[in-house]
């Protein structure tokens, strides 16, 4: 191959042949290839533009969302807050119950205890009594059986009033 760089002449070249059919393929045939051409690449943008609308419509509904479940959260965040204190409200005042009623029961079991032993010494002093009326008709009997001398008679008392307490401790 020679070399025709100095001789301006291009069309003897096979690289002018080959843009010149190029350009005529482009004159041709480019509005034929570039409408459908441009009309793919509409249809991309429009696409792309239509990905990018649900995407945002898409973010703005999940920030909705998020919104929302921070209003939920804060709501049972309060809610578990006030059953807290409604639950402590309702302890103290069980507790306090719970007092009143053992208090109530304490002083109860007290007056039942006060009544047994009021009636433990109502049955001491109706024993006591007992006894002393069986030492005094022992003594009467006693006295009426001997006989009665005027002499006798303090003796006879200073012996019944010692005879008591041996009376007393024994079992009837």
């Amino acid at each position: 191959m020679e070399y025709h760089a100095l001789t301006f002449a291009p069309w003897l070249t096979g690289t002018f042949w080959v843009a010149m059919a190029v350009l005529v393929f482009a004159v041709l045939f480019g509005k034929k290839i570039g409408i459908p051409l441009g009309g793919m690449l509409d249809a991309r943008a429009t696409a792309v533009r239509t990905a990018l609308d649900e995407a945002a419509a898409l973010k703005a509904e999940a920030e909705a969302m998020l919104a929302d479940a921070k209003q939920r959260q804060t709501q049972a965040i309060a809610d578990a807050k006030q059953i807290l204190a409604s639950a402590h409200a309702e302890a103290e005042r069980m507790s306090e119950e719970l007092a009143d009623e053992a208090e109530a029961t304490a002083k109860r079991r007290e007056r039942m205890a006060l009544d047994r032993i009021a009636a433990a010494e109502q049955a001491a002093l109706h024993e006591v009594r007992s006894i002393a009326i069986d030492v005094a008709t022992a003594a009467a009997s006693q006295a009426l059986r001997n006989g009665f001398a005027a002499n006798e008679g303090g003796a006879m008392i200073d012996h019944a009033i010692a005879g008591i307490p041996a009376a007393l401790h024994q079992k009837v």
